[in-house]
């Protein structure tokens, strides 16, 4: 997704943002902490990264924790699956989401001064969000400047309010306002960059400052205030040495925080200080093979304390070296690459900091695929992946209360390597009437590692049920369209008569999971989705109205509840007033114009929290 595009589909949260990629869905926990959920997995199966490296925050321990960065100034946000996500970690079976913010300039700006300001207001948020960027360059020096605000009041609901689940141990999540309670948040945060840029390379850094507070729907007074400092360095090297086309690295550290609130006094704090370094070599063609080897290395130091602290500290350390390579063969590309990563992860007291607990795994993952494109029109793919992902740390450590999803976590110190092989077959035709893409996938996972219910009750007071990490067979079938019908295209503009587009466009996607030794349905997989669109261009006027499906789901785990399907309208409207080196992009948005009920099937919270009602989104962005 590109800037323009993230700035039409722009959510406060990335999972929502990206909720209508076919295959993605969003993990709803309210507007500020909503994950990408991607193929029906999600947490640490599906690696959130900013510009290639790890967020070393805690958005993938716990559905109410949001991640440490906001979309709103991002230049373009990638989704990986397939073979290339061995290039980010073999542990990232369900797919990579690659947020690309441009803080460090690559490019030479000498004597130049670019830059955009941006503002936009929801209704049904009741709140504002703003932006700015400036950058620029003189004798081979480039600065890039950033800061955003956001702030949102608990959001509108549609229909008629009520509560669902134990009232006793669950307060409401909304009232006869029509308000979902204690959905509000505030952020904010700010960016400089200073780079040095060559004929043959550049070298910079960045220094990021984040802060975001905000409410969970999942209990009425609890709200988190969350900190991030971050340090970005990277560089390049284009031919340093014969046969080596680029050399690229990247370094970021992170001190993250947030600390959990209930009735005002401190309940629980996380903490988690890291670092993830990445150096790549692209290579010119050996033998007929052109591609990238590269070494990672990652470690995290992760602590909870106070009332729900259900994780002892823990540290986890990574070392990783992979490669990547593409031989072509007329139409036929031949791609193959592999990844072997040692990680340690060990508990330790978190007074004496004197290990307690260890266990170390060599995993060691691969993949191979044909690319079949006779001509420019038609491509397609078939791949095989092999992938071995350890364990996490609260999947071994796990031993307490966790608040936000009500449930009492164990986790299991003895489990084993997750292994999976996945089959992915895909269709793409680029031109023509109608173009887009068709997928179909089958993986099989030995030791799957999910967070089942089980029959047990925690400890007093809260007497929650005991959930527990185990490893299971499972399998994941599914499938995802992507298809546009060019009505009016392309349709040649005169001099005096602007261009007139339209085009009508499809985006689907079914996944089914199951445990395979049962046959019963794995928790919280997405159902079946299906927009259409129809999209009109006229100059610099666009409109588009769509249409949102998502259907019942009834295939689902053992005690967990079944959600209705839903139906959204939406319309947009966009103009675009250029003049000069100056572009104005004025937009309206009105989002789920029937003020349907929807819930989303992925949510922990799905019983209680439904997506907002009916709203107007208005906005603009200034870019020179």
């Amino acid at each position: 997704m590109t800037a323009e595009q993230l700035n039409l589909a722009l959510e406060p949260s990335l999972g929502q943002t990206l909720a209508r990629v076919p295959g993605v869905s969003s993990s709803f926990f309210g507007p500020a902490a909503s994950r990408p959920v991607m193929r029906g997995l999600e947490g640490d199966r599906v690696r959130v990264l900013q510009n290639g490296l790890n967020t070393t925050d805690a958005s993938a321990l716990s559905p109410d924790h949001a991640l440490s960065f906001d979309p709103s100034n991002l230049k373009s946000v990638e989704v990986i699956r397939g073979p290339a996500t061995l290039l980010y970690g073999s542990g990232a079976i369900g797919g990579i989401v690659n947020a690309i913010d441009g803080r460090i300039v690559e490019e030479k700006l000498d004597g130049t001064i670019r830059g955009s300001l941006g503002g936009r207001f929801s209704s049904v948020y009741q709140g504002y969000q703003s932006n700015m960027m400036l950058e620029g360059g003189l004798a081979g020096l480039a600065f890039h400047v950033e800061a955003f605000t956001r702030a949102a009041e608990d959001y509108h609901i549609p229909g008629n309010t009520r509560t669902v689940g134990e009232q006793e141990r669950n307060p409401p999540v909304f009232d006869q306002s029509g308000l979902a309670l204690n959905s509000r948040l505030r952020n904010e945060g700010f960016s400089a960059g200073l780079s040095h840029v060559w004929d043959k390379g550049f070298l910079g850094f960045s220094w990021t400052e984040f802060h975001n507070i905000y409410g969970s729907p999942a209990e009425s007074a609890m709200f988190i205030d969350l900190y991030q400092t971050r340090l970005d360095v990277r560089g390049a090297f284009e031919q340093p040495l014969p046969l080596i086309k680029k050399i690229d690295w990247r370094f970021a550290w992170s001190d993250y925080e947030h600390t959990e609130y209930d009735n005002g006094a401190n309940n629980t704090a996380f903490k988690n200080e890291g670092y993830d370094l990445r150096v790549e070599m692209k290579h010119e063609k050996i033998a007929g093979m052109e591609g990238v080897v590269g070494i990672q290395s990652e470690r995290s130091d992760f602590l909870v304390a106070g009332a729900e602290a259900f994780l002892p500290p823990s540290v986890t350390e990574s070392n990783s070296l992979f490669f990547f390579e593409d031989i072509t063969r007329g139409p036929l590309s031949f791609q193959f690459g592999g990844r072997h990563d040692h990680i340690e992860t060990r508990s330790r007291d978190s007074n004496a900091f004197s290990t307690s607990r260890r266990r170390d795994f060599d995993n060691l993952s691969g993949a191979a695929g044909v690319v079949f494109s006779p001509n420019d029109e038609y491509s397609s793919a078939f791949t095989i992946t092999y992938s071995e992902r350890a364990p996490k740390a609260q999947e071994l450590f796990s031993n307490g209360d966790h608040a936000a999803t009500g449930t009492f976590e164990t986790g299991d110190f003895g489990l084993g390597v997750e292994h999976a092989l996945n089959f992915d077959l895909n269709l793409r035709k680029r031109t023509g009437r109608v173009t887009g893409g068709v997928s179909g996938y089958h993986s099989r996972y030995d030791g799957f590692i999910g967070l089942f219910p089980t029959s047990a009750l925690g400890p007093a007071p809260d007497f929650n049920p005991v959930f527990a990490y185990r490893s299971v067979a499972a399998e994941f079938t599914g499938g995802e369209l992507e298809a546009t019908l060019h009505l009016l295209h392309p349709v040649t503009s005169q001099p005096d008569k602007p261009a007139m587009n339209l085009h009508w466009e499809f985006k689907a996607d079914v996944v089914r999971a199951r445990d395979a030794s049962t046959g019963l349905s794995l928790p919280r997989i997405p159902p079946f989705h299906l927009a259409s669109a129809l999209i009109l261009e006229h100059g610099n006027f666009g409109a588009r109205l769509e249409g949102v499906y998502a259907a019942p789901q009834h295939r689902i785990a053992a005690n967990e509840s079944g959600t209705p399907g839903y139906f959204l309208v939406n319309l947009s409207l966009t103009y675009r007033l250029a003049r000069g080196p100056n572009t104005f992009d004025l937009y309206v948005k009105g989002m789920n114009l029937t003020d349907a009920e929807a819930r989303e099937h992925t949510s922990f919270l799905k019983e209680r929290l439904p997506l907002p009602g009916r709203g107007i989104v208005a906005g603009m962005k200034w870019s020179f």
